[in-house]
């Protein structure tokens, strides 16, 4: 099955986004501009894996759509020309801001995660660490090395993408608060 797709978005729980990111908006939009593979984001926040619950169900193996009701509605609404199966994952994005070598990083980080049962026993664990109900995109006092490791452990099957990698703040390559390269970021996991 091939996609266009989109993973990193973020929903009506993160801060400076519109109140319409919700799932319903996002297939029906997504199928306007073409997109049939879109990220769930900020899959760490309690309230949107609520609504995410309620509105999707599971598709193909890690793939999830709108329910029955909720994709009947949108499709009648989306030109027929545009119409195509729209399919989510479960995706989020982690800010992570510590010290390593006498430099603060801070670097973006993106997952996708399998399935429900995966994604909630990675919000437990990074829970521990920090807030993660504050906001869609939470900050954490998380080295990146680390919660690559966190992920690896929690699921076999996620997958882990430095987010915009060039952009000069809040990216693996950042001029200012990043790294030269993947293994001085990530070491042994690299």
């Amino acid at each position: 099955m091939q996609f266009i797709g989109d993973l990193h978005i973020h929903s009506h729980y993160s801060r400076a986004t519109s109140r319409d990111l919700v799932p319903e908006q996002l297939a029906f939009w997504a199928q306007k501009k073409g997109i049939t593979l879109i990220g769930s984001g900020d899959f760490t926040h309690p309230g949107w894996v609520t609504e995410l619950k309620e509105k999707l169900m599971e598709a193909e193996n890690g793939l999830f759509r709108l329910k029955p009701d909720l994709e009947q509605e949108i499709n009648a609404k989306v030109p027929a020309a545009c119409q195509a199966p729209m399919r989510f994952i479960l995706t989020g994005e982690i800010s992570c801001i510590y010290k390593r070598g006498g430099q603060t990083r801070k670097i973006h980080n993106l997952i996708l995660m399998p399935g429900f049962p995966e994604l909630e026993e990675l919000n437990k664990k990074l829970n521990r660490i920090g807030n993660i109900k504050s906001d869609g995109r939470p900050i954490l006092g998380l080295d990146s090395r680390d919660l690559l490791e966190i992920v690896l452990e929690t699921s076999e099957r996620a997958f882990f993408i430095p987010a915009h990698i060039w952009t000069p703040w809040f990216s693996l390559f950042g001029s200012k608060s990043g790294f030269n390269t993947i293994e001085e970021c990530f070491g042994d996991l690299s």
